[in-house]
């Protein structure tokens, strides 16, 4: 028997600059389940939504990065709290667009949980493994810290709508960084509904910025813009990858290429290669004082 309730569809939007604006171009397009069944329809992002989607990255980098690396692990680790309390969503969102089983979609949703508090967990350490006092000969203390690149532009895995979306993403923002993230174009729910996990914690609006709509039609001016200070290039195939390559010496971008993992098994130990792709190191020399006869005056 009815209740008579209409059917209440999800609207999914943009996530840009804390907020959740429908494409420029007003365009959409439908996504489907791995049988072919409608789910939603989605905004199409334009360029320009792209262009948007920087300038709010760029605007969220200085107290982004000028954060403390603790407090930056506590807002990551608010992000899982939400994540967790949001878990069936998730699974379900998960199952449609992957194909899987209930079960199989909650050991996927409970991995990414995991892998985000792991993340949350580096970013007050991170420095300590690549950063540090270096050994020099003279009266000078020389020292090594890690910094953030900038603004990241995220191509997320196209088939790992999940775990793999968010082992691209977390890693960028726990070092400092502010993403644009491209997500998946066959299935971007998961990253949609992210976004309005971000918006809802601690994360201030701008460190990611979650597009939906094609690949190629978003990174090639992601890739080619001048504010961008870096690409990862997880979500595009060889043919695009070249392309965006070449595209992004044009201001030196720092460049992470698709790695073994990208097409493999996400759940596999990520170590910190995706933390340390996206920083910068930078050497302070400092004089220790008047060396005597005894040795330094400190």
């Amino acid at each position: 028997m009815s209740d008579g309730r209409l059917s209440v569809f999800k609207t999914y939007k943009l996530y840009v600059g804390g907020k959740f604006p429908r494409s420029e171009s007003g365009r959409v397009y439908e996504v489907t389940d791995s049988k072919g069944k409608w789910l939603a329809n989605v905004p199409q992002s334009s360029r320009k939504d792209a262009r948007d989607a920087v300038v709010a990255a760029r605007k969220a980098f200085g107290g982004w990065s000028g954060a403390t690396a603790y407090n930056r692990g506590q807002i990551l680790y608010r992000v899982a709290e939400m994540l967790e309390g949001r878990r069936e969503q998730f699974v379900r969102e998960v199952a449609d667009a992957e194909g899987l089983s209930k079960s199989k979609a909650a050991a996927v949703v409970d991995a990414a949980v995991d892998r985000w508090v792991w993340y949350a967990g580096w970013t007050d350490k991170i420095g300590q493994i690549v950063g540090g006092a270096n050994p020099v000969a003279g009266p000078f203390f020389n020292l090594s810290t890690p910094e953030p690149t900038g603004v990241v532009t995220v191509l997320a895995p196209q088939e790992s709508s999940f775990l793999g979306l968010v082992s691209v993403i977390a890693p960028v923002i726990a070092t400092g960084n502010t993403a644009v993230v491209v997500a998946s174009a066959g299935a971007p729910l998961p990253a949609l509904s992210l976004g309005e996990v971000l918006a809802t914690s601690d994360l201030p609006g701008g460190v990611v910025n979650i597009l939906s709509g094609s690949t190629a039609e978003l990174a090639a001016p992601l890739a080619a813009h001048q504010d961008v200070n870096a690409i990862d290039l997880t979500g595009a195939d060889a043919a695009l990858a070249k392309e965006l390559e070449i595209a992004a010496a044009d201001n030196l971008k720092r460049v992470l290429r698709p790695q073994a993992v990208d097409t493999g098994d996400w759940a596999a130990d990520p170590g910190t290669l995706r933390l340390t792709a996206f920083l910068e190191t930078k050497t302070v020399w400092h004089p220790t004082g008047a060396l005597g006869a005894s040795g330094s005056s400190y």
